[in-house]
């Protein structure tokens, strides 16, 4: 089953890694040409900010965006979140989003570089926890009555507040999470989003 991995910025290859591992067939995408054939979507971690100007310039915008909408399943993770939410704030004012998760998002949400952690988080359909890892990574600060939370994660912020966050949403095709389960080779949240999809062919 051919898995699109939007490949303009980002750890695109290690989830190309991630998704041949698990069973699926990667594919990366530059271009809308390389839309062709592919049964899923991969928004990988990154700079949300650069991977939307580079979307735009590939003229990968409308064809990704009319894909989702027709309900191929994708998976967005971190700066995926990010692309995919309805609402971001702490970007730049231009920045855009696909608008097709009803959520909004704080960019940089846990803080910067130096607030970088890991967790082991249960997830609502996993018998095991995921070793989530997050860097620099989003905030969803508010979700609609459609999404579903499948994780979340206690965190202590600087000024010394500690809050419970929702870091796993799905929504009809569309799974996300503020961390990075490709930078540990975990393909559960892949086999999650696109196994569905997979069973069909069979």
């Amino acid at each position: 089953m051919p898995i699109g991995v939007i490949a303009v910025q980002g750890d695109f290859a290690e989830h190309a890694e991630v998704l041949q591992a698990a069973g699926f067939t990667p594919q990366l995408v530059k271009g809308s040409r390389d839309l062709s054939g592919v049964e899923g979507l991969v928004f990988p971690g990154g700079e949300s900010t650069t991977q939307a100007k580079l979307i735009d310039s590939a003229g990968l915008r409308a064809p990704l965006e009319g894909l989702i909408r027709d309900g191929m399943p994708v998976l967005g993770t971190c700066a995926g979140l990010i692309m995919l939410s309805r609402a971001i704030s702490g970007g730049r004012p231009d920045q855009w989003s696909f608008d097709l998760l009803d959520v909004a998002v704080l960019r940089n949400g846990f803080g910067r570089q130096v607030r970088s952690f890991e967790a082991d988080i249960p997830v609502k359909g996993l018998p095991a926890t995921i070793r989530a890892v997050f860097i620099r990574a989003p905030v969803i600060v508010s979700a609609g009555e459609a999404v579903e939370v499948l994780a979340e994660v206690s965190y202590k912020f600087v000024d010394g507040t500690r809050r419970v966050l929702p870091v796993v949403v799905r929504q009809g095709n569309v799974l996300a999470a503020a961390f990075h389960p490709e930078l540990v080779g975990d393909g559960r949240l892949h086999s999650m989003a696109f196994g569905a999809a997979f069973s069909r062919l069979l």
